[in-house]
């Protein structure tokens, strides 16, 4: 593989479009970030032509794969009646209805653009249904960009005070944040015990921290968070935009057994087209008809919703998850071998189609994992794999045995190389 279109195009597009990518971790991908033309199934292709075996899946949002015929044809349908129009359509209750069905104990949803955006919809909603204003998250927890939330994303940032995460930011944006610690049961009961008094609206987590590593809770730390929430009047809110229907049909509430006040979904809700919602409680989220401001031009669009609609169809359908459990466990079983094969570089955390390359005794983090697996991504690609920057890996229904076969000889291959720095 040359990905010689691709090096030409990042710096053409770097004299028009700021750093060269649409969004920034992209930037940090090796040896160079891809160009596609086109894309199928597992399988994607670059502007030479030549293809790749895709474990990025856009970050996350194709469970199903690239062009899945049965949601494409639901979109052209509706592409050809109407696009944006600003009016109700039957669309946005079927999806709705689609999603809630999926959902354990959901009972109604608002519509919105993006998983940063939907994050701060729920947010206004925890606020306004307690009348509080602040809000617990987890260090090296990413909830997305929005400044009120985008802190304490490093291995460091371990006390109370957030600390920001970029250049820009309000000094006074993290006023109203609290950093607590993922699994920590003492921490989080001594903070919500003065719920009321700290004026505690929420306690937002990623339930299996998706972007720090793919870490899972442990039984008792989510079901004392959901024991405490309920005895203090905290709103619980799932950031699901990457676990949602992507390790069970109905996420995390389904996975654990554990049910949130509210779920945030995106990615993988409407398999590759931008949609998002905030799901669960009907006395929070009928707030909207009480003073809680929610709007956007293109919330439940006609094109969106019928992805999500047939997103959800083809979730429903017996043996999807299994399949993709299966898959999960041969990748990380014949991936595994090829690693501890050549010296141990690392090894693979797993939750069902979501794993994450953690280095020998090195860090993840939201900004990747840095050194062997820069190294090891980048001779990946030049292979013909193509894996994030950051070490998570996202499989999809449309992945095959021999995609995982031919993945595991290449690593095999790609660490047997002298430029490969094993230590």
């Amino acid at each position: 593989m040359a990905i010689d279109s691709s090096r030409d195009a990042y710096e053409r597009t770097r004299l028009s479009l700021a750093g060269g990518v649409s969004s920034g971790l992209r930037r940090t991908m090796r040896p160079v970030p891809l160009f596609a033309e086109r894309a199928a199934g597992a399988h994607i292709w670059d502007l030479d032509g030549d293809r790749y075996i895709d474990y990025v899946m856009a970050w996350g949002p194709l469970v199903h794969g690239h062009s899945e015929p049965h949601i494409i044809d639901a979109v052209r349908r509706v592409m050809t009646s109407m696009q944006v129009v600003g009016m109700g359509h039957r669309l946005e209750y079927e999806a709705a209805e689609a999603v809630l069905e999926s959902v354990p104990q959901a009972q109604r949803l608002v519509w919105a653009n993006t998983g940063t955006e939907a994050i701060q919809v729920a947010l206004r909603f925890a606020r306004a249904a307690t009348g509080r204003h602040r809000v617990v998250k987890f260090t090296k927890a990413y909830h997305g960009w929005q400044d009120s939330v985008y802190a304490s994303i490093d291995e460091e940032d371990v006390g109370e005070t957030a600390v920001p995460a970029s250049r820009g930011q309000s000094p006074n944006a993290h006023t109203d944040l609290i950093v607590s610690q993922f699994n920590d049961v003492e921490a989080i009961r001594a903070l919500l015990r003065d719920a009321e008094e700290r004026q505690i609206a929420a306690v937002l987590i990623d339930p299996i921290m998706s972007n720090a590593g793919v870490h899972e809770p442990t039984v008792q730390f989510l079901q004392t968070l959901r024991e405490l929430c309920s005895r203090h009047g905290v709103v619980l809110i799932f950031d699901e935009v990457i676990t949602g229907f992507r390790i069970a049909r109905g996420g995390a509430a389904e996975r654990f057994g554990i049910t949130p006040d509210l779920s945030v979904f995106g990615k993988a809700i409407a398999g590759g087209f931008t949609q998002s919602a905030v799901v669960g409680r009907a006395d929070i989220l009928d707030l909207v008809e009480d003073g809680v401001m929610h709007a956007g031009t293109f919330n439940g669009n006609p094109v969106a919703l019928a992805a999500v609609k047939a997103s959800m169809e083809l979730s429903a359908k017996p043996g999807m998850y299994s399949t993709l459990e299966e898959l999960g466990a041969s990748f990380e079983d014949e991936v595994t071998s090829a690693l501890a094969s050549n010296g141990g570089v690392g090894t693979l955390r797993r939750v069902g189609s979501l794993l994450q390359f953690v280095p020998s005794g090195e860090i993840t983090s939201l900004h990747g994992t840095g050194g062997i697996w820069s190294e090891i991504s980048g001779a990946m690609l030049e292979a013909g794999i193509a894996f994030t920057p950051s070490g998570k890996i996202f499989l999809s229904t449309a992945h095959t045995p021999d995609d995982i076969a031919e993945t595991a000889e290449t690593f095999e291959r790609v660490l047997k190389q002298e430029s490969i720095r094993v230590s």
